[in-house]
């Protein structure tokens, strides 16, 4: 009876009181012990305000139905299509809209309703992918902040592709402690190319210029990447640098240099289609005929054979580099080791001759900056000292 009179009540009533009332009504459905015919009239009445003319009527509905999961399935799904002001409660909270409805709502659905799902709880990968798909810049914001959603690599990599351009999208994905090393590396990229455009667009360096500063700089990060990488994810980095085209020799020789054993070694491994483990033997062989065919059957320049052996050799006299930071710097003994030879070297082309004296270059400022940075350290702390005595 009291439904039948509010069904009367409501068509002449304000927009503002439907909204009142329609919110109790709802209210009502979840919470008040109905009779079943109460209860069908309810629902009767809550569907048929679905076409009110007023917003507030709908919006009324949708704050109060958005995070149950008792509330009628008919009117969610509705809401959920309705235009943004109503639809993004129930898009952003609801439990009753299956991951098939939610796909299809990023599919169809403009920025503000992709935002809402992607700020879900417990989103799952196939909602996730979608977004990364087809999701605006914002959404992939939103999905990337979101630390209850769950992403597969390949979505990942193509949020990169589709927005890796943007600095807020490659600063919220470079701050993840769990992304991906291959992912990180598609960033830099990115990133590296945007830099290289920019100073080409401003006349401040030929394109050829930018270009190889790019090239060396990505070459820089990778190493610094794959410092920090192990087992599966520096596999899927050296994958990823080889399916890119940037797992070259050049690369390879500043891994070895670098002390990065690891990098140098998943690279050989990569590139001649041997298991971890044998290549790791191989050059543990100290005789050199096992490194030679190993970097034959890598595909490798024989020019650079020459270097890659007084590199690993240095190497073996060294030992390995036990800090990240250690693993991600040209090691300068090593590089003038190397360049040395080679200068004496008539095999050695004039390329190679060209990267070592850069390699060695950038060795000796990186040695500087770091002695630099060390006297600073020290005298910081005795001007604390000072202070406290």
């Amino acid at each position: 009876m009291i439904v039948r009179q509010f069904i009367s009540w409501i068509r002449t009533a304000p927009a503002g009181e439907r909204a009142e009332a329609t919110r109790s009504l709802a209210r009502a459905w979840l919470i008040s012990d109905l009779s079943e015919d109460d209860r069908a009239a309810a629902e009767g009445a809550l569907l048929m305000l679905l076409d009110d003319a007023s917003p507030l009527v709908r919006q009324a509905m949708s704050q109060v139905f958005a995070r149950s999961a008792e509330a009628p399935a008919a009117i969610v799904q509705a809401l959920a299509l309705d235009q943004p002001s109503i639809a993004l409660p129930v898009l952003e909270h609801s439990p009753l809209l299956i991951d098939a409805d939610l796909v299809d709502i990023v599919a169809t659905g403009n920025s503000e309703t992709q935002c809402a799902v992607a700020r879900r709880v417990n989103l799952p990968p196939s909602v996730s992918a979608a977004i990364a798909e087809v999701g605006s810049p914002a959404a992939a914001l939103e999905l990337i902040e979101n630390a209850y959603a769950e992403l597969a690599p390949f979505s990942w990599d193509r949020i990169v592709e589709r927005h890796g351009h943007l600095a807020a999208i490659r600063e919220s994905m470079l701050v993840l402690e769990g992304l991906p090393s291959a992912t990180r590396m598609a960033l830099v990229a990115k990133l590296s190319d945007t830099l290289a455009q920019f100073v080409v667009a401003k006349n401040w360096l030929s394109p050829d210029r930018a270009g190889r500063l790019a090239s060396e700089a990505r070459e820089r990060s990778t190493v610094n990447i794959a410092a920090r990488s192990r087992g599966e994810d520096m596999q899927g980095l050296v994958q990823h640098l080889r399916a890119t085209g940037q797992l070259t020799a050049g690369l390879i020789l500043r891994a070895l240099l670098s002390g990065n054993l690891e990098l140098f070694d998943a690279s050989l491994a990569e590139l001649s289609g041997l298991p971890h483990a044998r290549v790791t033997a191989l050059l543990h062989d100290r005789g050199g005929a096992s490194l030679q065919a190993l970097l034959i059957r890598a595909g490798l320049p024989e020019s650079t054979f020459a270097a890659f052996k007084i590199a690993l050799e240095v190497s073996h006299e060294t030992g390995y580099v036990d800090t990240l930071g250690g693993a991600a710097r040209l090691r300068r003994r090593m590089v003038e080791r190397v360049l040395t030879h080679c200068e004496t070297d008539r095999k050695a082309a004039e390329p190679l001759l060209i990267l070592l004296r850069r390699f060695a270059t950038e060795s000796a400022r990186e040695e500087a900056r770091q002695f630099c940075d060390e006297l600073a350290a020290e005298d910081a702390i005795t001007h604390d000292d000072l202070i406290a005595a």
